[in-house]
């Protein structure tokens, strides 16, 4: 009797604990982007071209670094705002591997890159370090001298807005697997170059849509 009744218990407290289970798994934050809202038209972005039937239309922002949010930047990629457009209810399979970028008409073409490697690189233009009037004061030398101003304190940027900068560059860079359209957000290519050495400069998009290049202006 004892162990039965032990049994029912354990069975109750398993039973209890499954739905709070998975309610956490549905409140837990999905680790995804979420892209950029499109824009009202292809014809409101730089450029556009026909894709089958879906329009692929982008616009080239250099170093800049757009979210809905605020404007960021990196010196070392380069980003396409890119959007995708079809005819109702067309759903398409998005990856990053469908798209790269041909810069000065270069055979190879750069292919496009997760955003989670320009985090080292970002900036926020309107996040200044702490002025000098409130860093510490130079000591001196062993003998009393004149005042050491070698040593200079690394600025680093608080970890809490540094976080909030990383999530919303990643909910606005393009989302990956089916995807009603319209669809948009940023793409991310690997180029540390300045953007005023660029000549010319192709979105080259070959995915389960169709295959395209789209000329954007540097």
């Amino acid at each position: 009797m004892t162990l039965i009744l032990a049994g029912t218990l354990c069975l109750r407290a398993q039973t209890q604990d499954a739905p709070n289970q998975d309610t956490a798994a549905k409140e837990a934050p999905p680790n995804e982007s979420k892209g950029m809202p499109p824009r009202a038209t292809p014809g409101d972005y730089q450029a556009h071209t026909q894709v089958g039937k879906l329009t692929l239309a982008a616009e080239f922002m250099r170093h800049a670094v757009p979210t809905p949010e605020a404007p960021y930047s990196t010196e070392d990629f380069v980003i396409v705002e890119a959007g995708l457009f079809g005819p109702p209810q067309a759903r398409l399979t998005l990856s990053l591997g469908d798209f790269s970028l041909r810069i000065n008409g270069k055979k190879m073409a750069l292919p496009s890159q997760p955003y989670g490697l320009a985090f080292s690189s970002l900036k926020d233009p309107e996040w200044e370090p702490p002025s000098k009037s409130k860093e510490s004061k130079p000591t001196l030398d062993a003998g009393g001298g004149k005042p050491d101003d070698s040593f200079k304190p690394i600025v680093r940027m608080p970890i809490e807005l540094k976080r909030t900068m990383q999530q919303r560059v990643q909910r606005a860079s393009m989302p990956e697997g089916d995807r009603a359209l319209p669809e948009a957000g940023l793409l991310f290519f690997e180029y540390r170059g300045k953007p005023e050495s660029i000549r010319s400069l192709e979105l080259i998009y070959s995915g389960p849509g169709g295959n395209a290049t789209l000329a954007l202006q540097p």
